[in-house]
């Protein structure tokens, strides 16, 4: 009988077998995406990204909806999301808005990478944590996240997202869409690896339009990053699962820059999954496929980013933590990694 180690060598060897054949467009992506194989259909501009003129003044604690859009009690229940791995279904508040409520681990680390990206400039969901409420009519037995549900529909620690003030078209894939090459593309990159984000799958981006409330419906197209709930904790699918997102220790002990070069640069995340997922071999594949992202990215375009991050206070930064719902104590834990981070951009 094999050793554990044998088997672990055949799956890499495997897998560096499979990862020696040439990507041919991105078939790999578009299985895992079945929006990717339809064409976006808008007819305005393409953007992902708005010169934010004002960051130094911009309100982390409140994100791009601002305290006029938080979500306003009483909620009542509307049926389940079953997309993605975390558990959520959708509400409606008093002032009939409606909300997706996450679930679970993500619920904050994808409140504070929210706010971090539309800092700089790029266009996110309108999320808001919140640490108790109440949401009416709930269903006996919801199909996933029925155990951190209390008698009477009470929840702690979870995300809201106000419905999109645009539609859904379709999603975009990391390596062919139209800001392929561009500084603005890059700096995304980068923001990712910012914060640890490793799940970065083709279906966890979006296209909306219209979805800009200062502009008329489909005037633009709106790329973005829709799901940011694996960051802040390890750099890869680690494991347990509880190191890969919303875990201060992995995310204080991992490294961001991995290697610099007069005209390039490469950061640790998206990274390799931990090594338990090999015997999963195809997602293993997949994951190790998205490593590119975090690599050869050109140095001025990273030096480019910190100059915007830059631009931050100490309190503004604290401020996107807190409004995760963090304790004082890990506020500051996260900021400090945060502002080394930045440091390193600047000093490239």
């Amino acid at each position: 009988m094999w050793k554990k180690s044998q088997w672990t060598k055949l799956f890499f060897v495997l897998a560096l077998v499979v990862l020696s054949f040439p990507v041919v467009g991105t078939s790999q992506e578009k299985t895992n995406t079945p929006e990717a194989k339809g064409k976006i259909t808008g007819s305005g501009p393409a953007v992902l990204w708005r010169s934010p003129e004002d960051i130094a003044s911009r309100n982390l604690l409140y994100g791009s909806g601002g305290k006029q859009d938080e979500p306003h009690p009483t909620f009542t229940f509307l049926k389940e999301d079953p997309d993605g791995t975390s558990p959520k279904f959708e509400v409606r508040d008093k002032d009939e808005v409606k909300w997706k409520v996450k679930l679970g681990a993500e619920a904050r680390s994808e409140t504070v990478a929210s706010r971090f990206l539309w800092a700089v400039g790029y266009f996110t969901d309108e999320d808001y944590f919140i640490s108790n409420t109440r949401v009416e009519d709930m269903p006996r037995n919801l199909k996933r996240g029925q155990r951190l549900v209390e008698p009477g529909g009470v929840l702690h620690n979870v995300r809201f997202e106000r419905e999109p003030k645009g539609k859904k078209i379709a999603t975009w894939q990391w390596r062919h869409n139209p800001f392929t090459g561009t500084r603005e593309l890059n700096g995304l990159r980068i923001m990712m690896a910012l914060i640890n984000n490793w799940d970065l799958k083709n279906q966890n981006t979006a296209v909306y339009m219209g979805s800009d409330g200062d502009e008329p419906e489909g005037s633009q197209q709106t790329y973005m990053i829709s799901d940011l709930g694996a960051s802040f904790g390890a750099p890869g699918h680690a494991w347990p699962k509880s190191k890969s997102r919303d875990n201060l220790e992995q995310y204080s002990h991992s490294r961001f820059i991995t290697k610099v070069t007069p005209e390039y640069v490469d950061f640790k995340a998206p990274g390799r999954p931990a090594l338990l997922y090999s015997f999963g071999l195809p997602r293993f594949i997949m994951r190790l496929r998205l490593r590119w992202i975090g690599r050869d990215i050109p140095r001025a375009d990273a030096k480019w980013m910190g100059q915007l991050l830059a631009q931050l206070s100490p309190d503004q930064i604290r401020d996107a933590f807190r409004a995760g719902g963090y304790s004082p104590q890990e506020v500051d834990g996260f900021a400090k990694v945060i502002e080394a981070r930045i440091a390193e951009l600047n000093k490239l």
